[in-house]
């Protein structure tokens, strides 16, 4: 179980002012779900999960994983980022493996492991190829192979498809629905895209504008459909989907922030 309490985050900007980025933000993860974060640009989504990761320590509040308090980075949580962070200069398999290495698995043991996720997310024909001869999406399948190797119990993705065209970014949805429904894992996601929260979230959290707090809260099943029939199309034009989608627009759209209440 990975559990946020009342986490807050103040910050001096480049000019000297305060940002005051999350305020007091509560919530879990619980096993086997994905938490979807979802919110306008400047809602504090990255930096909440930024927080998570170790990479931004918290004004206030904690941080709990299995009831041990986060205090920086660690392998427990894996991170696939918006741009992939593949080294260039290493091909596919050692890019998956390279977590692995810095464990200090031999080379035999840790290529098994990335073999079996390159084939995992659909790769295993690319093994021997550079990064730079992949597609987008491609990358970011190594990138989500990558972070799986060291089988940390929560997966973070900091709006791993948002640059990814729209034909590409569904079929990677389609991909990390089939992973979770594989494996169970905790992955916490945030993004911009309503539809993409609710396609893939089992648990949906809105934020509001800065400073980011917690607006309202859904939970969701159509993830699971979506694993097990592998078209999107169904759950687009499901009329819950449909409706659910539309309240959701209508509370993130809504002009005043004043007129947000805390759930």
């Amino acid at each position: 179980m990975l559990s946020i309490r009342n986490a807050t985050v103040k910050f001096q900007a480049t000019d000297g002012t305060e940002v005051h980025a999350l305020d007091n933000v509560s919530f879990d993860i619980p096993p086997a779900s994905i938490v979807v974060a979802l919110g306008a640009s400047g809602c504090g989504k990255s930096t909440l999960l930024s927080a998570i990761a170790g990479f931004q320590p918290l004004t206030d509040g904690e941080i709990l994983i299995d009831g041990r308090s986060v205090e920086g980075p660690g392998g427990d949580r894996g991170v696939v980022f918006q741009k992939d962070t593949l080294l260039p200069w290493a091909n596919v398999l050692d890019n998956v493996a390279l977590g692995l290495r810095y464990r200090g698995v031999a080379k035999v043991e840790r290529h098994r492991q990335a073999r079996a996720l390159l084939d995992l997310v659909g790769l295993a024909d690319f093994e021997k190829k550079p990064p730079y001869e992949l597609s987008g999406g491609m990358r970011q399948r190594v990138g989500i192979a990558r972070a799986l190797a060291t089988d940390p119990k929560v997966l973070l993705m900091d709006e791993p498809f948002g640059a990814l065209d729209s034909l590409t970014r569904e079929n990677m949805q389609q991909l990390l629905a089939s992973i979770w429904a594989k494996t169970g894992k905790q992955i916490f996601f945030i993004t911009h895209s309503i539809e993409e929260a609710l396609t893939l979230g089992t648990h949906i959290l809105v934020m509001s504008p800065r400073p980011g707090r917690i607006v309202a809260r859904y939970q969701a099943n159509f993830v699971r459909e979506f694993a097990v029939a592998g078209d999107i199309g169904p759950v687009l034009a499901n009329p819950e989907f449909v409706a659910l989608r539309g309240e959701i627009r209508s509370l993130i759209h809504k002009p005043a922030r004043s007129q947000f209440e805390v759930a």
